[in-house]
């Protein structure tokens, strides 16, 4: 399927099941959507709520179980139940959600603004970047999280946890390369099966102490807060915990559809996450030592293994969700021109979505490698989670407020009220987060400013080269005209040039009628665009303009979530008239060679960062899908 991603659009649903897909299929989507969807989410009770009266230094009182109790239930209540599942949702991108679908759709609400646009361009460019930070912490955590269990049933192994995790992470890095096709369709009975689990471990401890169920009441959350003040404020650091992961209900959108979703959080994820939560809290107001890891103690004796492995499985669950989501985003901000192209291997012949990036697997390797060698533990990798998420939340409600208003056109005070409330709160949260910077909040900020600077760079090199090679270039219609004034000799077959820029004369082709004095029986010099859109339909693929003597303008139009198929996408000229033959085909690309120099471009270690990655950036060939064979790849040099 050369085009799988535009042909997986039937997946989406909407909220009203308009494609008409039966409850039993939407049930099972659900199912499926549980081990990708809601893995970082649902892992949180190993370490939550433990880690919020560690960060504060709280006493375990009744008080403060139930007033931490009542502020991580109205968290997930209006962060993720209303924030996420009933407004962000609403936000879609033909379908699509997540970050870039988001600044997609806020810099198009605003292109009559450029300035306003750069801004929300370069606001979105940095909560990608920040993704990526939040993406080395999550596996970490949960892995860490899951394997300091062995600190419950046999502290004496104490020694075996980190060792432990990074022989679990090393597996799951290395088994990335192998595909999620097979593994992928247990994940969702697995959490399934992690879901109920944490319902049955809860529900004993609520029937027997249901006092803890007083924590409902939100006036407990605000008790908490005004006799604490400054420990409730630092609490709030580690009580973001209990919706990290939220973001990926919006991220995944476009995989299952909004009702999936929404069945999967409101009728199963939330309330056995709400269970677990004040399971842990009934056995803290009856046994408040419990506090060294109330997840673990929940569970009799005889499931303290089986707990463990469930554990662990679950955790990796939701590192795989995590990681394959990086694979994602990296392969869009190739397609937007914010990242250099890298290798991507496609995993699944059916499922274009399943890819593996070898430089990105192996980037957050090794800074997962470190995160846990350097942490140790879970509850000091705490001080390093939530600032990335935090982040990543604030700017996605930013984005929103641009896309409802200025793209939705909805009243002023409407959009100020349904994302101000959230604004807040996710400014209370960050600043929260903001405290634990040096700590270890460093450590996911210093990933995403490194990310920022090499997504800044590139995009900015990519627009210097752009610009330098149109003040160079030849006007191609012109330029056709001199050649056909005293034509070279024409050879069989059909050549395919590659041009960034519509309407210029390629390098390529001065190379080969310079050193090869000849050209093709047809030519297509094409030009192909991606868009800040995830489809562009195969009606809209194309546009095809003739410049005479069997010579013709092709500009192909993708989205970011199309597969950018140059070769498959040219066969649509077919219905125009105009037969490719597949052995009979050449394609010319121009290798151009960067070369910085002192000038009004970017600082010289930028443009020379710019070079290196551009140098090292893998061949269009292999991103355009052209066959290997078929390729002609002439050099030149560039200055910026």
């Amino acid at each position: 399927m050369h085009d799988g991603a535009f042909r997986r659009r039937p997946h989406l649903v909407d909220s009203n099941n308009k494609n008409g897909r039966s409850p039993a299929a939407l049930a099972a989507l659900t199912v499926t959507a549980l081990g990708v969807v809601f893995g970082d989410i649902g892992t949180s009770p190993l370490y939550a709520l433990r880690e919020v009266f560690h960060s504060a230094h709280l006493q375990v009182t009744r008080d403060n179980i139930l007033g931490v109790l009542s502020l991580l239930f109205w968290t997930m209540t209006l962060v993720v139940s209303f924030k996420y599942v009933l407004l962000i949702l609403r936000a879609d991108n033909n379908g699509e959600g997540g970050l870039i679908a988001m600044m997609a759709l806020a810099t198009q609400a605003v292109k009559e603004r450029p300035e306003l646009r750069r801004r929300l361009l370069l606001l979105g460019l940095f909560g990608t970047a920040i993704f990526f930070g939040d993406a080395v912490i999550t596996p970490a955590i949960t892995v860490l999280g899951a394997v300091e269990g062995i600190d419950v049933y046999a502290p004496q192994y104490h020694g075996l946890i980190v060792p432990l995790a990074l022989v679990i992470l090393t597996g799951l890095f290395a088994f990335q390369r192998m595909g999620t096709a097979v593994v992928g369709k247990f994940f969702g009975p697995v959490m399934l099966v992690w879901f109920a689990v944490l319902t049955l471990l809860g529900l004993p401890h609520i029937v027997g102490n249901p006092q803890v169920l007083e924590a409902l009441n939100p006036l407990h959350a605000l008790g908490f807060a005004t006799q604490h003040r400054w420990m409730a404020f630092v609490a709030l650091g580690a009580a973001v915990l209990v919706v990290t992961g939220g973001e990926a209900l919006y991220a995944d959108l476009g995989h299952f559809g909004k009702q999936p979703i929404r069945w999967g959080w409101y009728g199963l994820v939330m309330p056995a996450l709400v269970i677990n939560y004040f399971g842990q809290g009934a056995l803290l107001l009856a046994e408040p030592t419990a506090i060294k890891n109330p997840f673990y103690l929940l569970a009799p004796d005889w499931a303290e293994i089986p707990l463990f492995a469930l554990a662990t499985v679950a955790a990796t669950v939701a590192s795989q969700a995590l990681i394959s989501a990086s694979f994602s985003v990296a392969k869009q901000a190739m397609q937007l021109g914010i990242l250099p192209r890298m290798r991507i291997w496609h995993t699944s012949v059916k499922e274009t979505g399943q890819i593996y990036v070898p430089a990105i697997n192996w980037a957050l390797y090794a800074f997962v490698v470190v995160a846990v060698v350097f942490f140790e533990s879970s509850s000091r990798l705490t001080n390093a989670y939530g600032v990335a998420v935090t982040m990543d939340m604030t700017i996605t409600t930013v984005l929103t407020f641009f896309v409802i208003r200025h793209g939705w056109k909805l009243p002023l005070w409407l959009c100020v009220v349904a994302t101000g409330f959230f604004f807040a709160i996710d400014l209370l949260f960050l600043a929260s987060n903001l405290l634990k910077i040096p700590t270890g909040g460093w450590f996911p900020l210093a990933i995403g400013i490194w990310c920022f600077t090499l997504m800044l760079t590139w995009k900015q090199g990519r627009r210097l080269m752009s610009d330098a090679l149109r003040e160079q270039a030849i006007d191609l219609p012109s330029f056709l005209q001199a050649v056909f004034v005293n034509p070279p000799t024409r050879v069989e077959g059909s050549a395919v040039f590659l041009s960034s820029e519509p309407g210029i004369t390629p390098n390529a082709l001065l190379h080969n009628l310079k050193h090869n004095k000849v050209l093709h029986a047809q030519n297509l010099f094409v030009t192909v665009r991606h868009h800040e859109k995830p489809w562009v339909p195969f009606d809209k693929r194309l546009e095809l303009e003739s410049l005479g003597n069997r010579c013709w303008q092709v500009t192909l139009h993708f989205g970011f979530k199309n597969e950018p198929d140059v070769p498959f996408a040219l066969q649509l000229l077919a219905s125009q008239g105009i037969v490719l033959d597949e052995m009979d085909t050449s394609y010319f690309l121009s290798r151009d060679i960067v070369m910085p120099t002192i000038g009004s471009g970017m600082a010289l270690w930028r443009e020379k960062l710019f070079a290196s990655m551009h140098r090292n950036a893998a061949g269009v060939a292999d991103f355009l899908h052209l066959p290997a064979n078929r390729v002609v790849e002439l050099g030149s040099k560039v200055e910026i």
